[in-house]
C-alpha cells in the first residue's frame, strides 16, 4: 500500500459561512464519489482558500458533515499570486491506496479554468 494525493478545487459564491460549507461539501462528495474514498483510506487533508475567503474553516465542515472527525485536516491561505482565480477553494486528500490507484481530480465551477 502506497499513498496518494487526490487534488481538487471550486469556486466559492459569496464569502459567507453558508457558501464554504456548500462548496465544501460539493467538492469532498464529488471527489469522494469519482474516486471511490472511503473515510478509513485518508491520511489526511489540506485546504487552502484564497484571501478573500475568510468566513469560515472548510475543515469543519468535512468534521460535521461527512463524520471525518478522526482525519487529520488543516486549512492554510493560498499563495496570492497576481491575477489568479480569484474565491477559490483548494482541497488535496491524502489517501493510503493500491499503486494501481490513478486519482482523478475535480475541478468544479470556475475553478475548471486552473486545468486550462
Amino acid at each position: 500500500m502506497i499513498t496518494k494525493g487526490i487534488r481538487g478545487a471550486i469556486t466559492v459564491d459569496y464569502n459567507f459561512e453558508s457558501s464554504i460549507k456548500d462548496a465544501v461539501l460539493e467538492l469532498l462528495n464529488s471527489m469522494v464519489e469519482q474516486n471511490n474514498i472511503k473515510k478509513e483510506d485518508i491520511s489526511h487533508v489540506i485546504f487552502t482558500l484564497t484571501s478573500d475567503l475568510n468566513a469560515a474553516f472548510p475543515a469543519k465542515f468535512a468534521r460535521i458533515n461527512l463524520g471525518w472527525d478522526d482525519v487529520a485536516m488543516m486549512c492554510f491561505n493560498e499563495l496570492d499570486v497576481p491575477d489568479s482565480l480569484r474565491m477559490c477553494l483548494r482541497v488535496l486528500i491524502v489517501v493510503n491506496c493500491a499503486e494501481d490507484f490513478s486519482p482523478r481530480f475535480v475541478y468544479l465551477k470556475g475553478a475548471e479554468n486552473l486545468r486550462k
